[in-house]
């Protein structure tokens, strides 16, 4: 299954830019009051305020002001990615295409706001748990795509644990990253975590 290209998808509709532009106007304006007064501070009614749009209307795009920050389009690409990958192609190739393309996606913003985004996940609690929550949506499609390539029951113990080991790994260099004060490379960061999957702990002291 091929992700396929910009060019071979038809031109957004008047409707869906619209909607697009709503949806970008209403982070923007999220991501700027909460730099101004912190995450606490800023509520739906200065989001709207700031975005030009209504209450009404920021609730029709995000129910949550938690959903405005932790994003998750970028979850249906990584199970669309892994079954585009060769079938032949080893598990850790497979593994490190897949968490790479989730992460130059994530990084596609401004590094500001990805980097206002990672610190929010690991500082702000009900950011870290609507992310937790994203991260398991993800990992459920994650595991259906596994079973379609290795045959294995998609309801699996193993199948549940290496799914979730990929997204929880996700997870803790987008929180590493942001209390180490983004001084790494995530790119890194992200290498690092996979070896980790790949070769387990490495050896401790003797």
């Amino acid at each position: 299954m091929a992700t396929g290209t910009s060019a071979d998808r038809p031109p957004l509709g008047l409707r869906e830019r619209k909607k697009i532009k709503t949806r970008q106007a209403i982070r923007a304006a999220t991501y700027a009051l909460i730099e101004e007064q912190g995450y606490d501070a800023t509520t739906i009614e200065q989001i709207a305020d700031r975005a030009e749009v209504s209450p009404s209307t920021v609730f029709r795009y995000f129910p949550t002001k938690e959903d405005i920050v932790v994003t998750d389009e970028w979850g249906p690409v990584m199970p669309a990615e892994l079954r585009a990958r060769p079938e032949d192609e080893s598990w850790a190739d497979v593994l490190r295409h897949v968490m790479r393309t989730a992460l130059d996606l994530s990084l596609a913003e401004e590094p500001e706001v990805t980097r206002l985004r990672a610190r929010l996940g690991a500082e702000v609690p009900a950011v870290r748990a609507r992310m937790r929550e994203s991260m398991a949506a993800t990992g459920r499609l994650l595991r259906e795509a596994l079973a379609e390539r290795s045959g294995l029951d998609p309801g699996s113990l193993e199948l549940r644990v290496f799914a979730m080991s990929v997204m929880g790994g996700l997870m803790e260099v987008s929180h590493y990253w942001a209390e180490t004060g983004h001084r790494d490379d995530v790119r890194e960061l992200v290498d690092r975590a996979l070896d980790v999957l790949e070769h387990g702990l490495p050896t401790g002291k003797p």
